[in-house]
């Protein structure tokens, strides 16, 4: 959500408007909280009823402010953002001010012009309701983003001028969860999710949790290799501790046939499009390219990363 959703209007005044107007604008509307100051359409200040009335109410504060310009009330350090700022960044910056601004309106502009204000309430309100909502899109294990957000950046994804997408995936995981149960299973799944956390953490990257063991992350260039490779080493260098050691020298399972196999343990596998050498139209072309390099993936014994089609492939 963004702030210029949640405005209100105020009274605007330019800064040559004397003290006694303001006094008027405020006990004509007794709810009114601010009057934003403007200098050609642009906010420069604002003068709040509170600091308005500790100015006027002091011992020789009414003979020496009423009948003057508001330019000696003025408080002009204003939390001045744009209409397009995300509300859950207005509120980082809101809370940063000084103890004497905490609850002072956030002033809002369009075009860099003076489009409205908004209350500290009103905006906590909005960025509970907003993280409430982006909650209930959450992966309730990994906390990351699931399905909804997922394809709706996906969606943005295909006007990136670059992209990789990026699909991580568990090998063997069901003979894991039949043997050791979905609770240790979910443990696995926490594992890949902080490792994937870590090595997935630049400001325009995104990463998601599509359900069970399906991961999906979309990176803003092409150069995943470095990435896909750490991931992979951090993976597999504590996997084993998840297992009991005579599981991993003796252990048969059932593979989905039904039929008994040799226990192989947990593995991942990496699959990466990218539009480097070809253009998607649509989420489902993209989708479906990066199923077929999963598949190739799948075939490969171990941990490996696979990074477009007809490409050679690399394997830890």
């Amino acid at each position: 959500m963004k702030i210029g959703e949640v405005i209100e209007n105020v009274p605007c005044i330019d800064e040559y408007v004397k003290n006694k107007e303001v006094d008027l604008l405020f006990t004509s509307n007794p709810s009114l909280r601010s009057v934003v100051v403007v200098q050609e359409g642009r906010p420069i200040g604002h003068i709040t009823r509170t600091h308005f009335y500790q100015k006027i109410g002091t011992r020789y504060g009414y003979n020496l402010f009423m009948g003057r310009q508001n330019q000696l009330i003025i408080k002009d350090n204003p939390l001045i953002v744009d209409c397009f700022t995300p509300i859950t960044e207005v509120s980082t910056e809101a809370m940063q001010r000084r103890a004497e601004d905490l609850y002072d309106d956030v002033i809002v502009t369009k075009d860099n012009c003076f489009f409205g204000v908004v209350s500290i309430r009103e905006l906590l309100l909005k960025l509970v309701e907003t993280q409430v909502a982006i909650a209930s899109f959450l992966n309730p294990l990994s906390s990351l983003p699931g399905n909804k957000l997922i394809d709706d950046k996906l969606e943005e994804t295909l006007s990136f001028q670059q992209y990789s997408l990026i699909y991580f995936d568990l090998d063997h995981f069901k003979s894991y969860n039949d043997t050791y149960g979905f609770n240790k299973g979910d443990k696995i799944l926490r594992y890949l999710t902080d490792i994937l956390k870590k090595n997935i953490a630049g400001v325009n990257d995104f990463l998601g949790h599509i359900g069970g063991d399906d991961f999906v992350a979309i990176l803003p260039y092409y150069e995943v290799k470095t990435i896909c490779q750490r991931i992979i080493d951090d993976f597999d260098s504590q996997i084993l501790e998840f297992y009991e050691l005579e599981d991993i020298v003796n252990l048969q399972v059932s593979n989905r046939l039904g039929k008994l196999e040799s226990f192989t343990c947990t593995s991942l596998s990496i699959a990466v499009i990218t539009n480097e050498h070809r253009r998607f139209d649509s989420v489902e072309q993209l989708s479906d390219a990066v199923t077929r390099i999963k598949k190739q993936c799948k075939k490969i014994s171990g941990s490996c990363y696979l990074i477009n089609e007809n490409e050679t492939y690399l394997v830890h």
